[in-house]
């Protein structure tokens, strides 16, 4: 209650002092660009470059920091009219431009690089754009940050038939150069491709040329999708409803075939970042029942992937720790046997245990199977620190599966099947049963659901889930190593299943490709990669709070708070007259 009064005098604050709203925007955002500057981002990002020999990457985020500025001040709409507007984006521009060239005028009085080594010559010749004398480069940021500021308040004005193709070719145009390590190869991949990559690229990156046909290409389409949108729409609309399910479903289906066989003509490197993050769906689809259906907060998820990786390479492995020389296909199914019976006894000890006390119980299970591998009690059984080493590849009719793109598909294979037996799960009585106890135990309780069965099932068929992708991730790497299992992997797991949509089977697919496909798309930025992990996950808890694909049950709830939150202000405003009389 109290957190909605201080929000609503903000609100009422803002609302009543619009300028003072922009003046704190421009700080703000130019108190971002500095603190980019202190840890190093803006002089790594400035060595990757965006178009050849026009922009870098680090210039590029200066100028959405300018642009943000004009985007907030015309996105809140306290502003009146649109000539106010555009001067709130160029005010707040401005000062933005004016806060961040302290940065550079300080470096130029004081040597910093003792103290803050990211504060080198090559980040100060960046920021004053090679000019002689340097200190021009002063006024420079602040003209550069007025004209950003009000080019990003300008499309707020603007009507969507403009607007939506601006953004989305610029947009286009921007990804077309900052993932070019990514797409050259998979255009220089075939003949067919090749010239298209000749257009837009040379050996350097993205061309001058290649961002404005990528551009031009983009909005376009843009512009014809909103021209004959709604035409397209009401023909569709008057089909017969079998005729759209069909049409919807050719689509679906085609669609599917398309990204399946991506990895064909993409290569091993995009095999393997699709491999991780089909390993992850298929654990997400197990923690999505625990967490999602059930309500039951594991964080010691990893240790049923640790047993159905451990299984695999004891039945498999060839540096004499196995024992059995068993395929893929005979160790798989009792690796996920395994894995279901340690989540049964991992799910007795905390049966009467809910909430955040069941978060802790379940974390210091999970520790307790990676004490265990490391253990030297254990080392004779599971070799300890030093793993176990050449596990065989999986084999098909004799061929064996050791490429990342045929593992690839050995994953989808294993999470299409997977994701069938949890959606049936999901509309079963079982599945009925477990979102029963996740809303109230006592009232499931009350209502005859057995809840130590279902809890057990529960624990026991999420780590069937867990188990095979651990299975698969044995043979993928040929060698696992206890530090492949820790705590982060659990937590992984839990924030992709928030962020595709809690409950939901397609979020989890998702939330898989945003939290694990792109940072591993953005490997060579280092550490700073989990920055942007950390920043994309707040920015979809504020922005979508419900998950980039949220569930049906779920949409409904909140509709139902909309409602009901509705009727309680017109309740409310119909009643303040007769009090006041």
């Amino acid at each position: 209650m109290s957190f909605d009064v201080i929000a609503s005098s903000r609100a009422e604050q803002r609302a009543t002092k619009p300028w003072r709203h922009v003046v704190e925007t421009g700080l703000a955002l130019g108190a971002a660009g500095i603190f980019l500057g202190f840890v190093g981002i803006l002089g790594m990002f400035n060595a990757r470059p965006i178009i050849v020999d026009l922009l870098t990457l680090g210039y590029a985020t200066l100028a959405i920091l300018f642009l943000t500025a004009g985007i907030l001040v015309a996105r809140r709409g306290l502003l009146p009219a649109p000539g106010p507007v555009l001067l709130g984006g160029l005010v707040a521009g401005a000062i933005a431009g004016a806060v961040f060239a302290l940065l550079p005028a300080v470096m130029l009085v004081v040597n910093l690089r003792f103290i803050f080594v990211a504060l080198n010559q090559p980040l100060l010749a960046m920021l004053t754009f090679g000019l002689k004398p340097a200190v021009l480069a002063l006024p420079a940021f602040v003209l550069l940050g007025a004209l950003l500021g009000l080019l990003g308040a300008l499309p707020v004005t603007l009507p969507d038939v403009v607007r939506r193709p601006l953004a989305g070719g610029l947009t286009a145009a921007g990804l077309a150069g900052l993932f070019q390590e990514l797409l050259r190869p998979i255009l220089a991949n075939s003949t067919v491709s090749l010239p298209i990559h000749d257009l837009l690229y040379t050996w350097k990156g993205l061309t001058v040329q290649g961002a404005i046909i990528v551009f031009l290409v983009v909005a376009t389409g843009i512009a014809i999708r909103l021209g004959c949108g709604k035409r397209a729409s009401a023909r569709f609309g008057a089909l017969r409803p079998q005729t759209r399910r069909n049409i919807r479903g050719g689509g679906i289906a085609l669609a599917c075939v398309l990204a399946a066989l991506f990895p064909l003509y993409a290569g091993n490197f995009i095999g393997q970042v699709l491999l991780m993050v089909v390993l992850f769906v298929l654990m997400g689809m197990g923690l999505n029942i625990e967490v999602g259906l059930a309500g039951l907060l594991d964080l010691g998820f990893v240790a049923f992937y640790a047993v159905g990786a451990y299984v695999t390479a004891l039945l498999m492995a060839n540096d004499g720790a196995a024992f059995a020389q068993l395929s893929y296909w005979q160790a798989m199914p009792i690796a996920v046997l395994c894995s279901i019976v340690v989540g049964v006894l991992f799910g007795i000890p905390v049966l009467k245990v809910r909430g955040d006390y069941l978060a802790v119980a379940t974390l210091s299970l999970g520790e307790i199977v990676r004490v265990v591998v490391l253990s030297d009690a254990a080392a004779p059984l599971l070799a300890g620190a030093k793993g176990i080493l050449q596990i065989p590849r999986p084999e098909v009719f004799g061929h064996p599966l050791n490429t990342p793109v045929a593992l690839f598909y050995l994953a989808l294979g294993s999470a299409v099947v997977a994701a069938y037996f949890a959606w049936r799960l999901e509309d079963s009585r079982l599945g009925r049963a477990w979102m029963a106890i996740r809303d109230d135990e006592d009232v499931a309780q009350a209502l005859g659901i057995n809840l130590i069965n279902v809890k057990l099932l529960a624990y026991g068929l999420g780590a069937a889930f867990a188990g095979l992708a651990g299975s698969i991730f044995a043979v993928m790497l040929g060698s696992i190593y206890p530090h492949s299992f820790q705590l982060i992997i659990s937590i992984n797991i839990l924030a992709l299943i928030i962020v595709g949509g809690m409950g939901s089977l397609p979020g989890v697919a998702v939330g898989a490709f945003v939290l694990i496909g792109l940072p591993e798309m953005l490997r060579e930025f280092g550490e700073f990669r989990f920055l942007f992990y950390g920043l994309a996950i707040i920015a979809v808890m504020r922005l979508k709070p419900e998950g980039l694909w949220p569930s049906a049950a779920k949409l409904r709830e909140r509709q139902i708070d909309a409602e009901t939150v509705a009727a309680q202000a017109a309740s409310v405003a119909a009643s303040a007259p007769r009090q006041r009389a």
